[in-house]
């Protein structure tokens, strides 16, 4: 590879302004643990290899930008839910973060239930084997088509976010000769920390029934009286990123508050909740991700307290981490490119991908680590913007990080902790063609998802 010479940007986080690195890292080498997947080190020569296999040599099999996924690490991680949670409680993979028929047959075979929020996802899971009983249907403007699949395909829940939704839900059901399981959702007014488009509790947004002014238990009265319909719990999700389980206590209090209402008005104790997911992972060393088990222990100690006090038998619960299963199981591959030193701010690396292979910085001002992975380095540290080649300003994967100062064209570096919604958000931006998922685990790689192609671009094109 080119070891090129080129005027290396600033050396230190005091030019900074917008980032959050006061200071490099004391050793670029390292990898930390908490942001890479389990099997992920360095090998005796410097390059890094996750599953026993080289980055170098998946380069070249594979290609990149490419997303390498930890398979024995996302199984890990399954089971440490699965666990933790036991046969009490019921734990559901939110496959918005990413989905495949691969992942679909690994949940299945670790004991986990799905969760779908599209016709799409649906069908993959089906079509992987996803016994349709396990998985559970969510949205805020489902079809009738895709309605019409999930009732006649036997899913479990099918959960309800409107009133015209309760209706529809109902009427198709009869129209089947089906009464279908449902759970209302809930918005509980508990707006998570984190980034406005992606907290999902408070009153202002799409999602749910309002707690407030009483529409919530209005829509338990629709249900539970309508034909056709199963009322099995209410379903609360206050947000993504979460560290703090502070906000878990105030839904859980105020969804019970809900079930004692139906109980005295309906006779009736529903014996479901779902708490949703949003379970935040360490994107940076900075982050500080709470364990499964936990979890699990703080969420049945809050849902046992307030049901005790309301007098009321504790439901089964339902927990849906998507990001915290796949988030650290998989990271990123590109190749440097050009290399643009700006006097006195930072250096500029582009990568053969960006923002069509991650949207999430764009979207969400999202912050990642970077490492170079191809080799090690003793240069000093230099303060760098990763951005990738698509013909937009905002198209940055690592707003602000230190790589040595001897990086070069042809040097590979990697993006951890990309299994949530990167692939899953992945986009045609500028015609670019989407990257591969490659699964690997025990010196073996095979691609999961394969690689997009011209032909595949140009098939879709009928004009």
């Amino acid at each position: 590879m080119s070891r090129s010479a080129h005027p290396a940007g600033p050396r230190h986080a005091d030019v900074l302004t917008e980032g959050h690195y006061s200071a490099p890292p004391a050793d670029l080498n390292a990898l930390d643990p908490k942001v890479w997947a389990h099997t992920v080190s360095r090998t005796d020569d410097g390059v890094v290899s996750v599953g026993g296999m080289e980055v170098t040599r998946l380069a070249e099999e594979f290609g990149t930008p490419a997303y390498f996924l930890d398979e024995a690490d996302f199984r890990e991680r399954a089971r440490a839910w699965r666990t933790a949670f036991g046969h009490d409680a019921d734990v559901f993979y939110a496959g918005k973060a990413f989905l495949s028929r691969a992942v679909v047959r690994w949940l299945h075979e670790e004991g986990l239930n799905l969760d779908v929020c599209s016709g799409g996802e649906l069908a993959t899971a089906l079509s992987a084997g996803m016994p349709a009983d396990r998985i559970a249907f969510h949205g805020n403007n489902k079809s009738e088509e895709e309605i019409t699949t999930a009732i006649v395909s036997g899913v479990g829940r099918i959960v309800l976010d409107s009133f015209q939704e309760i209706v529809r839900v109902a009427h198709i059901a009869r129209s089947l000769g089906k009464r279908q399981r449902v759970q209302i959702r809930v918005t509980v007014g508990v707006e998570a920390h984190t980034h406005e488009f992606i907290a999902t509790a408070h009153e202002d947004q799409k999602f749910g029934i309002a707690l407030a002014d009483g529409e919530a238990a209005e829509a338990v009265r629709r249900a539970l009286a309508l034909d056709g319909l199963e009322l099995v719990g209410i379903h609360s999700h206050i947000g993504s990123q979460i560290f703090d389980m502070a906000g878990f206590e105030v839904a859980a209090r105020r969804v019970v508050s809900l079930l004692a209402a139906v109980r005295d008005e309906h006779g009736v104790e529903l014996p479901e909740i779902d708490l949703g997911g949003g379970l935040g992972i360490a994107y940076t060393s900075d982050d500080d991700p709470r364990e499964p088990h936990e979890i699990a222990k703080a969420l049945g100690e809050i849902v046992t307290r307030e049901c005790e006090a309301a007098k009321l038998r504790t439901p089964r619960i339902s927990v849906e981490p998507g990001r915290a299963i796949v988030g650290p199981t998989a990271f990123t591959l590109y190749e440097v490119g050009t290399i643009k030193p700006l006097d006195g701010l930072r250096t500029y690396v582009s990568v053969d991908g960006g923002m069509s292979d991650n949207i999430r910085t764009a979207l969400y001002d999202a912050e990642y680590s970077v490492a170079l992975v191809s080799r090690t380095s003793d240069a000093e540290p230099m303060l760098v913007r990763v951005v990738g080649k698509h013909c937009e300003s905002g198209d940055i994967v690592v707003k602000d990080a230190f790589l040595p100062s001897d990086l070069a064209p042809g040097d590979l570096i990697a993006v951890p902790a990309t299994g949530a919604y990167c692939r899953s958000m992945a986009s045609n931006y500028n015609h670019a063609l989407r990257p591969p998922v490659v699964a690997v685990r025990d010196g073996e790689a095979r691609v999961i998802v394969r690689r997009e192609t011209e032909e595949d671009l140009l098939r879709l094109d009928v004009g």
